[in-house]
């Protein structure tokens, strides 16, 4: 049987990969054998992940991309060609009150991380149903199924990011077109580095974690190389969480929270 997961031969473009998971998304595709297509809202920010590309044999073309101007993302995608694999990972965040976010902070939010994903996806999508094969990749997050104080637009964009892949999935399957989400849990990342260095919020962390630590960049390779090669294709409109088991919620009831063996019976 041939490697499902060998990606030789196949195009792949990241958007938001000059730095944290987009940048280790790109190589992790490039190392299975994809050639890259990579953006940035800076075209020279991504010379140090096309170098890196190149260095491993592939084929790497670095592009400007502004998610939130849809002439952005026709002029990228008329300029990145055949793409068979997306990866729609460009994203924000605000963390800030619900109660003080204001109308232009909700709209950078959403307009980059569901709006841009919606019209970048469409963009690449017509090629794909053209050709009658794509994979395409929205990253989410735990916020896909959980919601937490303090960032109310990204919860909501990463809540319509799941809905979106669904649809998108409905839509486009037909045409050979694969459409699903990875959502990673905690990882520590441009985004999450100033939690991360804080102590009592990373125990606060691990103690609600089944595995008990945060994940390690490495872990999300298997997930995006099984979401983006022919291993899985029979699967779309899926939401893989990729988060130490915490949508389970089973670490938040303390042990002496936990019923009796009495109160237990039905």
């Amino acid at each position: 049987m041939s490697n499902l997961f060998d990606l030789h031969g196949r195009i792949a473009l990241v958007t938001g990969a000059s730095r944290g998971l987009g940048r280790r998304f790109a190589l992790t595709l490039a190392r299975a054998g994809a050639d890259l297509v990579v953006t940035a809202r800076a075209a020279a920010s991504l010379d140090g992940v096309v170098a890196e590309i190149r260095a491993m044999g592939r084929q790497a073309t670095a592009l400007a991309l502004e998610v939130r101007e849809e002439a952005s993302i026709r002029s990228m995608a008329a300029a990145a060609g055949k793409v068979d694999i997306l990866v729609n990972n460009a994203g924000c965040n605000i963390r800030k009150p619900a109660l003080d976010l204001t109308w232009e902070e909700w709209n950078t939010v959403v307009d980059t991380n569901l709006r841009g994903a919606f019209f970048v996806a469409k963009a690449i999508a017509a090629g794909m149903v053209a050709r009658r094969y794509g994979r395409i990749v929205n990253i989410g997050s735990l916020t896909c199924v959980f919601g937490y104080a303090g960032v109310a637009p990204y919860c909501a964009s990463r809540g319509g990011i799941r809905q979106l892949t669904m649809s998108l999935a409905d839509d486009w399957g037909r045409h050979g077109v694969t459409v699903n989400c990875l959502a990673p849990g905690w990882f520590e990342s441009d985004q999450t580095a100033a939690l991360f260095r804080d102590p009592d919020w990373l125990a606060y962390l691990t103690d609600r974690l089944p595995l008990k630590r945060p994940g390690e960049l490495h872990e999300l390779d298997g997930a995006l190389l099984f979401l983006a090669s022919d291993a899985s294709s029979y699967v779309t409109g899926q939401t893989l969480l990729v988060d130490g088991g915490m949508s389970t919620g089973a670490t938040r009831a303390s042990a002496s929270a936990r019923p009796t063996a009495q109160e237990d019976r039905p």
